[in-house]
C-alpha cells in the first residue's frame, strides 16, 4: 500500500509498505481524507511536545472507512464511517503512534467515533481542529446573541473559531492582516475583519462596541504581541481564552487591565472530553468549514500536499484525500 513517511529530519517519502495485521482488539481503516497541520511539519522537523522515533506516518485529523474489526471488537462494523481523536493517554496518534496518511491504517476502537450521516468525508476530517475551537468557546462559558466576540488569527483554528461563535449566535469580529484569510472569516461568519498589526487597532474595537470592549476574547494565532492585545480589547468582566501556542516568545503587555478590567483568562490545550458534543453540534446545525480547504491532493501526490501546505500565503487547509466524498 501507499504510504506517506517521514523517514529522517526533513525527509519524507511516499513508500510501499504492506497493509498492517490487526490484533484481536484492533480496527484496519481505510483512509478517505487527511488534513496537513502546523504540527506535521514540527514533526518533520524533528521536534515535537513528546517523544517519537523515525521512521513514521503523520497525520492526525482524518477520516476513513473501518475495512475490517478484530474478532473481541464491539460496536464497529465494517463499512462503518469514523474518524478519531488524537491525544491517546500519554501518546499521540500521528505523532509517537504512526498515523492515517496511508492508504490503511491500525487504530483501537476507544479512539474512534462514527461520523454523522450530515457530514461529508472532508467535513469529518476538519474536526479535530474543529473541536480545540470548540473546547475553547465551552471553556469561555455561555457564548450566545448577547456577546461581541474579538478573534484574533485566521487558520484553521482561528476560523474555526469564527464559525463556532457566529453560530452560538455571537457578533464576531476577526483580527487578520491577511485579506484572503479575511475573507474566510467573514465566508464563516465575521461580521467585521480588523488588521490587528493596524494603528488604532483597538480602538476600532471599542468604536465597533460602542466603547463596551469585546465581551470575549479568543487568542488562536499564537503571536506574543496578539496575546497582549487581547487585554486591551476586551470589555470589563470580559472572558478571554488562549488557544494559540507560543513558549518562549515575548511581548510587553498591560498587566494592569487584567485586575482593572476584571478579566477572566483561560488557557486551553486541545479538545478533551468533547469530542462527540461537537459532532452533535456539527450534524445539528448544519455548519460547513470546508471553505477553510483550498487545496486537495490525492495519496499518491502526498509530498506534493506537504509542498504546498508550507506555503501559508496561497493555503489555509491542504487535505490529502483517498477516495473522500469532499
Amino acid at each position: 500500500m501507499k504510504a506517506l513517511q517521514f523517514q529522517d529530519v526533513g525527509k519524507l517519502t511516499l513508500a510501499d509498505i504492506e497493509i498492517p495485521k490487526i490484533g484481536e482488539d484492533e480496527i484496519l481503516v481505510a483512509l478517505r481524507s487527511v488534513g496537513i497541520c502546523h504540527s506535521d511539519f514540527e514533526l518533520l522537523e524533528g521536534r515535537y511536545i513528546i517523544p517519537f522515533e523515525y521512521p513514521l506516518i503523520p497525520g492526525h485529523e482524518w477520516s476513513g472507512e473501518v475495512a475490517e474489526v478484530g474478532r473481541n471488537v464491539t460496536g464497529f462494523a465494517t463499512g462503518d464511517r469514523v474518524l478519531g481523536e488524537c491525544v491517546i493517554g500519554m501518546d499521540h496518534f500521528g505523532f509517537s503512534i504512526s498515523g492515517a496518511a496511508a492508504e490503511y491504517f491500525v487504530v483501537r476502537p476507544e479512539w474512534l467515533h462514527k461520523v454523522p450521516d450530515e457530514l461529508t468525508d472532508s467535513q469529518a476530517a476538519l474536526v479535530e481542529p474543529f473541536s480545540c475551537a470548540y473546547f475553547a468557546a465551552m471553556r469561555a462559558g455561555n457564548v450566545n446573541a448577547s456577546d461581541t466576540v474579538v478573534v484574533f488569527g485566521a487558520g484553521p483554528i482561528g476560523l474555526s473559531c469564527v464559525a463556532v461563535a457566529a453560530t452560538l449566535g455571537a457578533r464576531v469580529i476577526a483580527a487578520e492582516p491577511d485579506a484572503s484569510r479575511g475573507g474566510l472569516a467573514r465566508r464563516l461568519g465575521a461580521e467585521e475583519v480588523l488588521d490587528p498589526t493596524s494603528a488604532g487597532f483597538a480602538e476600532q474595537v471599542l468604536d465597533l462596541t460602542g466603547g463596551r470592549g469585546a465581551s470575549v476574547v479568543m487568542e488562536a494565532s499564537g503571536q506574543p504581541a496578539a496575546m497582549a492585545a487581547t487585554l486591551e480589547v476586551a470589555g470589563f468582566n470580559g472572558r478571554l481564552v488562549n488557544i494559540g501556542i507560543d513558549v518562549g516568545r515575548s511581548a510587553t503587555a498591560k498587566l494592569g487591565l487584567i485586575q482593572s478590567k476584571q478579566l477572566q483568562i483561560r488557557g486551553t490545550i486541545g479538545s478533551p472530553g468533547v469530542w462527540q458534543d461537537t459532532l452533535r453540534f456539527l450534524a445539528r446545525s448544519g455548519l460547513d468549514l470546508t471553505p477553510m480547504i483550498t487545496s486537495r491532493f490525492p495519496l499518491e501526490r502526498a509530498p506534493e500536499a506537504y509542498d504546498a501546505a508550507r506555503r501559508t500565503d496561497r493555503n489555509v487547509k491542504v487535505h490529502i484525500e483517498n477516495g473522500a466524498r469532499s
